[in-house]
């Protein structure tokens, strides 16, 4: 195994990216952007990328939403409380995805801060969480352009606008996604 390698966790549901090996501890960045550190003998080698992983486990995640949809067990109804419970922030800059960006170009990092944004938005949907706060930052405005090209795919589920600016100031789009309409 060696950095930049894709592997699994064995007995874990868990699958990433080798970013550090320190004798026999390797740390991973998992699908969801989150550093996790294991010994050599608990990870398996993956022949996959990421990417192929994303979607692997994004079309498992729609069966099994499907799955329970079709369920006519007691839904659990989100209380009015619940309704106004906090938004979801996602700070879409790069250093708070991945310890280091040594290997990645201009490109694959747009992708990877695009795919944390499909991610986020898909869990956002699972659990029934109405608000999103993507931190997107003003720089050239690309990262913004794009994550709102992605945005308008979900055309119908979810509305998007900028956030709020004086907690925010123009660096942040906040999304509101409708509730049972996908």
């Amino acid at each position: 195994m060696k950095l930049g390698d894709y592997v699994s966790v064995l007995d874990e549901d868990i699958s990433g990216k080798i970013v550090s090996i320190a004798g026999n501890n390797i740390t991973i960045i998992d699908l969801d952007g989150f550093q996790q550190q294991y010994l050599k003998k608990e990870l398996v080698y993956q022949s996959i990328e990421l990417s192929d992983l994303t979607n692997s486990i994004e079309n498992i995640s729609e069966i099994i939403s499907e799955k329970e949809e079709n369920k006519h067990k007691n839904s659990l109804k989100v209380k009015p409380k619940e309704r106004k419970s906090p938004q979801m922030e996602v700070d879409l800059h790069i250093h708070q995805l991945v310890p280091n960006t040594r290997n990645m170009d201009n490109f694959e990092i747009l992708n990877f801060q695009l795919e944390t944004a499909r991610r986020k938005i898909a869990f956002a949907i699972a659990k029934k969480i109405q608000k999103i706060v993507f931190i997107h930052g003003v720089g050239e405005g690309v990262l913004k352009y794009e994550l709102i090209r992605v945005l308008k795919e979900y055309e119908g589920c979810l509305k998007f606008y900028d956030a709020d600016y004086h907690k925010y100031g123009l660096g942040a789009t906040e999304v509101y996604i409708f509730q049972g309409k996908h």
